[in-house]
């Protein structure tokens, strides 16, 4: 005779072993975490004291002087840097509907500052490099390589403002080239960090407040956790370093994911392990970016040009950070922003000059391909930057403008504020046509979110994704999500079968007490 205690017993044994079977507790990465956080938090040991050189005693009077004493001993590594993107600004990339092409810097608008194009006096103060004023630019000279922008570890390098790349009058070129080592977060920050005009304008989760930050801004970088480096993960072969910027990129290749350190199964539990098979680690890491300082989240160029008293001026919100500037319009700054999110399978297409665009929907500077049917493709987080720029009405094309002159009366438009001789001579600098007229059109540009990696207690919880109010994932509506979605005859049937297996325990316990009773009766 069984008796209804142990009937209860066994169906809860066999409860508890479906469970187990579907939420296995398997020490999966647990112990890798603790590996990983060893390995990274050990110090680099120089094996060359850079400061006992020879060569680099004394003082030197050009840049260029330093980077030539640096290719005697370094040999090939000039080869390697004239490789690299940092140098070119661009890469060949085959792109659907386009074919194989080159894409960069060069020939791409984005809808911060546009555009280099006539204003690289300006603009290339961020390449690896030293006089790059205009299309004469020669990229095989050697010399004119900046080894001292990723290398100088003095912390007194700085490139000058609208320089071409040299550094400032007042840099000690010889400190400098007596300090070098492998670059630290600082030096990958000088330039990442401030892209787009100033401190976390562009990304939104790479600015300075990560080189002294915890792991409260983000558990890699953080100082009081494993306080890793930008290539730690970005690893470096041959001055190739490995990652994409896709405002500027265009193919699934040399990338750098996660599951890198992680693995594939980074999660104790099998039914988060699955989630990575369609979202990507950053979706559920990166609950919030600009978590220290603000990012820029529109940009309004069609306001510029207003002056006071015949002279531009600046207007800034609480925190400091410019709402309006005379040369380039009003902006939108945010923090602690939740992402935006969209399909990505690793490649995209771009604006590229010339692109004829339709004025009455809003123009894509990128788009990210991919949606759930895609094999590649998952779910990741985005900041989408949303602006108004000028473009030529009649030809429909994004205009590149002249932006930067060293004075007035050159025609940029950040010294002269004319908007018709700026995009003439700007267009004439990139050999577009432009009509003589133009007018300002609505525009977006998606930025991956990738770090400001949150501790996993902080991760995005399950109920934020899986809601039908507005939750997270609301606008990506290709798949069914539970908890989301609900679909009539789906619900019905789940209901059904849920009622009818309660139903048949029940029945079955019925029988088994009732027999139970009746053996009992009869012995």
């Amino acid at each position: 005779m069984i008796r209804p205690i142990k009937v209860l017993f066994f169906l809860a044994v066999a409860i508890a072993i479906l469970v187990v079977m579907e939420f296995p507790f398997t020490p999966v990465g647990t112990g890798n975490l603790e590996e990983l956080r060893a390995d990274h938090s050990k110090p680099h040991i120089a094996s060359v004291d850079h400061a006992k050189l020879a060569a680099l005693q004394g003082t030197f009077e050009r840049p260029q002087d330093v980077t030539r004493t640096c290719i005697s001993c370094h040999t090939e590594r000039h080869h390697e840097v004239m490789a690299s993107n940092h140098w070119n600004w661009d890469r060949e990339a085959y792109i659907p509907g386009r074919g194989i092409t080159e894409v960069g810097k060069k020939n791409l608008i984005n809808n911060f500052c546009i555009g280099i194009g006539g204003s690289e006096t300006s603009c290339t103060k961020c390449h690896a490099g030293y006089g790059w004023t205009d299309t004469g630019f020669d990229f095989e000279v050697e010399e004119n390589i900046d080894c001292l922008i990723c290398h100088d570890q003095s912390d007194t390098y700085v490139k000058a403002s609208g320089g071409a790349g040299y550094p400032m009058a007042t840099v000690d070129l010889g400190v400098a080239a007596r300090s070098v080592g492998v670059p630290e977060k600082d030096n990958c920050g000088a330039c990442h960090f401030y892209s787009g005009g100033g401190n976390n304008v562009k990304h939104g989760d790479l600015e300075e407040a990560l080189l002294t930050s915890g792991q409260d801004v983000d558990v890699h970088m953080g100082y009081d956790g494993t306080d890793m480096n930008c290539t730690a993960c970005h690893v470096t072969d041959k001055h190739q370093i490995s990652g994409k910027l896709y405002s500027v990129s265009s193919m699934n290749r040399d990338r750098v994911t996660c599951d890198q350190c992680h693995t594939s199964e980074p999660h104790a539990k099998n039914i988060l392990n699955e989630h990575t098979l369609k979202v990507a680690c950053q979706t559920c890491h990166i609950p919030v970016y600009a978590k220290v300082n603000a990012t820029k989240t529109s940009w309004d160029w069609s306001k510029a040009g207003r002056l006071k008293d015949g002279e531009p001026f600046h207007e800034e919100d609480e925190d400091g950070n410019h709402t309006y500037l005379s040369i380039k319009g009003e902006f939108t700054w945010e923090k602690n922003l939740e992402p935006e999110y969209t399909w990505f399978n690793g490649t995209a297409d771009h604006y590229f000059l010339g692109d004829v665009i339709d004025p009455m929907e809003v123009v894509k500077m990128n788009t990210l391909y991919g949606d759930y049917a895609d094999p590649d493709a998952k779910i990741i987080p985005v900041k989408i930057h949303r602006a108004k720029q000028i473009f030529d009405c009649e030809n429909n094309m994004i205009i590149q403008p002249k932006l930067f002159a060293e004075k007035k009366g050159e025609g940029g438009y950040w010294q002269d504020f004319d908007w018709d001789i700026a995009a003439k001579l700007g267009m004439e600098h990139v050999g577009a046509p432009y009509s003589g007229n133009f007018c300002f059109v609505e525009t977006e540009m998606y930025w991956p979110v990738n770090h400001m990696v949150s501790k996993a207690d902080e991760a995005v919880s399950c109920e934020e994704c899986h809601t039908p109010d507005n939750g997270r994932l609301a606008n990506l509506t290709d798949f069914y999500m539970p908890g989301r979605d609900s679909h009539a005859s789906v619900e019905f049937m789940g209901r059904t079968i849920l009622i009818l297996s309660i139903i048949g325990v029940l029945v079955h316990m019925s029988v088994r007490l009732f027999a139970w009773a009746r053996d009992r009766r009869e012995s």
